[in-house]
């Protein structure tokens, strides 16, 4: 497992941000916790990880079994793991080619935390020219980024002792047909979309370019300048 590395001589004003590649969710969930309980004890300062996930769903505090319409052998058979955890928000799905981030950060408004990893992804799917929106105001099962009436980002979180971990999960080239296979996000009509499919082709620069963009988009919603950080076990 890894462990967080103290990150020293950062300024009030920096975001850490580490691009960790792909992780397993368990893994992640280990790391964040890790980390989660070092910003609490003000060890390290607010993190951002971003990374790929092999295929999971995962399900949120409001999931209910009936969300997993296909039963557990089914699942099983294509090679995704289901793990619940402590995110609020219903059930999800994870796979390679979706940019998921992790903000580790001292929250004070959960409501405010929400909308501004919705204003960073909108802001990052903007210079890609594709426009999308937040329906906030619809309701929480409508938590995340829209694309007129398509789902590109889903977004959940947890905050503990004043910190926050899990975060949000952007489709940017990843495989579609999985979240058919389940209620995503608790929405028996939702239909999912990803950054390449809206654009009829890959993001120039592919993933690792969205990723880097994302970070500063994230970074600039903050008033934070992203520096680049690892965990230890993943330099």
């Amino acid at each position: 497992m890894a462990v967080a590395e103290p990150i020293l001589g950062v300024q009030l004003d920096e975001l850490c941000v580490c691009q960790l590649g792909t992780v397993s969710y368990r893994e992640g969930l280990a790391l964040q916790a890790d980390i989660q309980a070092k910003r609490q004890a003000e060890e390290v300062p607010d993190t951002l990880l971003l990374l790929e996930h092999p295929r999971v769903y995962t399900r949120g505090r409001r999931s209910s079994d009936n969300e997993l319409t296909l039963g557990a052998d089914f699942y099983r058979e294509r090679g995704i793991e289901i793990v619940p955890t402590d995110r609020g928000g219903k059930v999800t799905y994870h796979g390679p080619g979706q940019l998921v981030g992790y903000p580790i950060m001292r929250v004070r408004d959960i409501g405010a935390h929400l909308r501004k990893m919705e204003a960073a992804i909108v802001a990052t799917l903007a210079q890609h020219d594709i426009e999308a929106r937040s329906r906030c105001e619809e309701g929480i099962d409508y938590t995340g980024v829209w694309v007129q009436d398509r789902k590109i980002a889903s977004i959940g979180v947890h905050v503990s002792k004043g910190v926050s971990t899990h975060g949000f999960a952007v489709n940017v080239t990843n495989d579609l047909e999985p979240f058919s296979w389940i209620v995503a996000c608790g929405l028996p009509d939702v239909h999912m979309t990803s950054l390449e499919q809206e654009l009829g082709q890959a993001p120039n620069g592919g993933f690792g370019a969205f990723a880097e963009l994302m970070a500063r988009c994230f970074s600039e919603v903050h008033k934070r300048v992203p520096v680049p950080a690892y965990p230890l076990g993943h330099k």
